[in-house]
């Protein structure tokens, strides 16, 4: 892949530029994001409001990121994989399962954060 020639300043303002277009991109495009997106938008607050300390604040909020983070990398998966065409494949049905799954442990992981260090 040749160099863009953007070193320095220039080259994060560049990758910012594109991470704000891949937020949007899923934000327009993925409902599970906007859902998502939703619930973190109300638990966030909570958690600054319910947590005893910062280290707490911090999990719970750290758990709620992450669930974003996997559901923008399972939304970048299946967007490579439909570019390809819509044909069933088995290691696309696979990808995309892996995908969800994580969407899902992520899930699980901030509920366990949350029950463990609310009750």
């Amino acid at each position: 892949m040749a160099s863009s020639g953007h070193t320095g300043f220039k080259r994060i303002v560049k990758a910012a530029g594109y991470s704000w277009h891949g937020l949007c991109s899923t934000f327009r495009h993925e409902s599970a994001f906007r859902q998502e997106l939703a619930v973190s938008a109300v638990l966030m607050p909570l958690a600054l409001w319910l947590g005893d300390d910062a280290v707490a604040r911090a999990l719970m909020i750290g758990s709620v990121f992450l669930v974003l983070v996997v559901e923008l990398l399972n939304s970048a998966i299946e967007a490579a994989i439909d570019r390809f065409g819509g044909e069933r494949h088995l290691l696309s049905a696979r990808a995309k399962d892996m995908g969800s799954a994580a969407v899902l442990v992520s899930i699980l992981n901030a509920v366990i954060v949350w029950a463990l260090l609310l009750f």
